[in-house]
């Protein structure tokens, strides 16, 4: 359990969108970006490529995405993991071929004062479910998988896998016409007691910003694929 709730709890809000926030030559520098940064992991299970956003690739776009973050959030820290050689990362730009399941980016470090978290479209097919439901145990993908469930030794930057959610927020069944247009790739009894607070249709040039507590995972809405930017603040 992280050890600042209290803090992180008089910086919650709900999640917003800012729409036009990237012009198109500024989408095409990102894509530009993830085609020449090194694959860091490639999961077939999950059927996603995952690419760390590496400093001193494109220090205009770092700057740019930085000021732009400050501007909507206020002053934060990255909270982003680590290269090898100890440098902040800017985030996880993802090629998504599936969906990816519910989970919460609550952190690694119990100490830590989580923030916000941001979610950029590079294309624009897609859409991200935010749930009402708020965690507050560190970084966690929610499975009633049994193999999953199994999973202890993880690596540097792993979620903890965890059907501990199924006791957090009652018995109330998940709403079956969101289930259907949305979520057919997750089992409807692994939404129990879960309610939509926010649909994020992706839309090329926006930025989502929302807290790093709420549970949340991709819609089965895909064609093809998708790629998308995820980063994470502290305070």
């Amino acid at each position: 359990m992280n050890e600042k709730i209290e803090e992180i709890k008089k910086l919650e809000s709900p999640p917003k969108v800012i729409k036009g926030l990237y012009t198109q030559k500024e989408i095409n520098e990102f894509i530009e970006l993830y085609k020449s940064l090194p694959i860091a992991t490639h999961n077939k299970k999950q059927n996603v490529i995952k690419k760390r956003w590496l400093q001193g690739y494109n220090k205009n776009l770092e700057k740019l995405f930085c000021d732009r973050l400050k501007n909507e959030i206020g002053d934060f820290k990255m909270d982003n993991l680590q290269d090898e050689k100890g440098n902040d990362i800017y985030g996880l730009i993802q090629e998504s071929y599936a969906p990816i399941g519910l989970h919460v980016d609550a952190g690694f470090e119990p100490n830590n004062q989580i923030y916000k978290q941001s979610l950029i479209p590079l294309t624009p097919v897609g859409s991200t479910i935010i749930f009402k439901n708020r965690f507050y145990g560190g970084s966690t993908t929610f499975t009633q998988d049994p193999e999953e469930l199994k999973k202890k030794n993880l690596s540097y930057g792993q979620n903890k896998r965890s059907s501990e959610h199924l006791n957090l927020y009652g018995d109330k069944p998940f709403d079956k016409e969101i289930y259907n247009k949305y979520l057919k790739h997750e089992k409807i009894d692994n939404l129990k007691g879960l309610e939509v607070e926010y649909i994020y249709q992706w839309e090329v040039g926006s930025m989502l910003i929302f807290d790093r507590t709420h549970l949340h995972c991709s819609s089965s809405v895909i064609e093809g694929k998708k790629i998308g930017i995820a980063t994470f603040t502290k305070k």
